[in-house]
């Protein structure tokens, strides 16, 4: 029975097809990552189908059907979202992984809810592609759909690097969840802006978001805070007051620093999550409650139950899911992406010009480590763009702390080269031959070590920032272990 597909324009590749036997069809425009995955798939004996457009594997699909398909985002044409749709539709049974190189939190979102079996941001590692690939050929559930829309407007979390796809790839998996949720990561990192995002794209969306800061709360008004409280339970409750709670009633409360949550309270939020029921402060009817509880916390809560100070079955009532927010630090691809955007959101809170960094600045900015993360990025926008004379910032227009940054950085790098001058003039004086053979595998392992440090042991990313190829990586490693 004909499904109405058009005649395509774009001429598909017929590649190691045979009649009922090929399980994967990959749809991306760039022949170049059609032959990649293609022979990393016949390398695990997975035959495959290649074409260069979704009209081409739409119109395939009215004589065969794969088990699975991988395809692009942005194609000429209908692009990979409309395609994922489409074969919502028409084979509701099939796993489609999408990929692209142009990832952000809401292609991550729309991806899952529009029913993707998993989003892989390019570049991605080939191992991990097959990983996923054969957990799809494995897949033979229907996956189930998601009638949410998402809310129009400006992206909540910007950032493109490996770190933050994580992150993104994490709400989109919990997009039709209201299960508790775990977020950790330093001061300033964007924990709320993670719990916001989760809110956002939940069925809960609907209802409130209610935020509560433990480290802002006096430890005796706590339990009030939390649960409220009745008239007269206590010197000062002039009248009955509704807690947090009851103020997110059908949707999220929002704990921010867990951490410092005093032990009593703990007792009485476990029993909360435990009996989805409470008293108010001085009450004594159960309150019944349907809220969904993310906490976020910058500290190591398994020290702190390791020490006593948190309690362990909390901890595992609280950490059903994790999510951990990177540092500045980690996603420094991401800083150019930030600085345009505070810098225009900070121009337009002030009725101001934008104004624009200069290379130098920039690359300046990409490399410091940003012990306040994102927070002390946006103050320092902020700050520029209130202070720096031009509309062109200038390594001059820096605030004074960070050009004091910019003399220490210069320092340790005058003395990283002034150490290594020292270190091969050291030898060469000890009567030493072969000195620059003898450095290579020490240099080669500390920027290998770092690199895959940074890209949570991924080759494919690691290899790509060192400027290798991804065998080049493996050869070495093999080579220094």
């Amino acid at each position: 029975m004909s499904r109405g597909i058009h005649a395509s324009p774009c001429s598909y590749q017929w590649k190691n097809f045979m009649t009922n036997s090929t399980e994967i069809w990959v749809v991306d425009d760039d022949s170049s990552i059609r032959w990649v995955i293609e022979k990393a798939l016949s390398g695990e004996d997975i035959p495959s189908k290649t074409f260069e457009c979704a009209d081409d594997l739409l119109a395939a699909l009215e004589t065969h059907t794969p088990k699975a398909i991988i395809s692009d985002i942005r194609m000429p044409g209908m692009d990979g979202l409309a395609l994922l749709e489409e074969l919502k539709t028409i084979i509701p049974d099939v796993p489609v992984i999408i990929t692209t190189a142009h990832s952000d939190l809401d292609s991550a979102v729309t991806s899952y809810e529009s029913g993707a079996f998993e989003y892989l941001p390019k570049p991605f590692d080939i191992d991990e592609m097959l990983a996923v690939a054969s957990r799809a050929l494995a897949h033979t559930s229907k996956l189930p759909g998601n009638s949410n829309t998402l809310d129009s407007g400006a992206k909540e979390i910007i950032g493109n690097a490996p770190a933050m796809q994580e992150v993104f790839r994490a709400i989109g998996r919990l997009s039709q969840s209201a299960i508790t949720v775990l977020i950790t990561g330093q001061s300033g990192s964007g924990k709320e802006l993670v719990a916001r995002a989760l809110h956002r794209h939940s069925p809960r969306a609907h209802a409130p978001f209610v935020a509560l800061n433990m480290a802002a709360v006096p430890k005796d008004l706590m339990e009030s805070e939390l649960f409220g409280h009745e008239k007269g339970s206590f010197t000062g409750a002039a009248g009955k007051r509704e807690g947090r709670f009851e103020q997110a009633s059908g949707g999220t409360l929002f704990l921010d620093e867990i951490g410092d949550m005093p032990h009593d309270t703990q007792t009485r939020l476990l029993r909360v999550l435990a009996e989805a029921e409470f008293y108010r402060v001085g009450g004594t009817s159960a309150i019944r409650t349907d809220v969904r509880v993310i906490a976020a916390t910058h500290q190591d809560l398994r020290a702190l139950v390791a020490k006593g100070a948190f309690r362990e079955d909390l901890y595992h009532r609280l950490n059903v899911i994790g999510i951990n927010v990177p540092r500045l630090s980690d996603r420094r691809d991401d800083i150019p992406l930030l600085l345009n955007h505070f810098l225009s959101k900070a121009a337009s809170e002030l009725g101001v010009a934008t104004k624009e960094v200069s290379p130098q600045v920039r690359d300046f900015l990409s490399a410091l480590d940003w012990p306040g993360n994102v927070r002390q990025l946006e103050n320092t926008c902020r700050w520029l763009t209130v202070m720096a004379a031009g509309n062109l910032i200038l390594m001059n227009d820096l605030p004074p702390e960070l050009q004091m940054n910019q003399d220490a950085e210069q320092k340790r790098s005058i003395s990283w080269e002034k150490q290594l001058s020292d270190w091969v003039r050291a030898k060469l004086l000890a009567g030493e031959t072969q000195v620059l053979k003898q450095a290579m595998p020490q240099i080669e392992s500390i920027m290998m070590d770092a690199a895959l440090e940074h890209t949570a042991g991924k080759k494919a990313e690691a290899a790509e920032l060192l400027g290798w190829g991804r065998n080049t990586l493996t050869r070495k490693l093999s080579q220094h272990s």
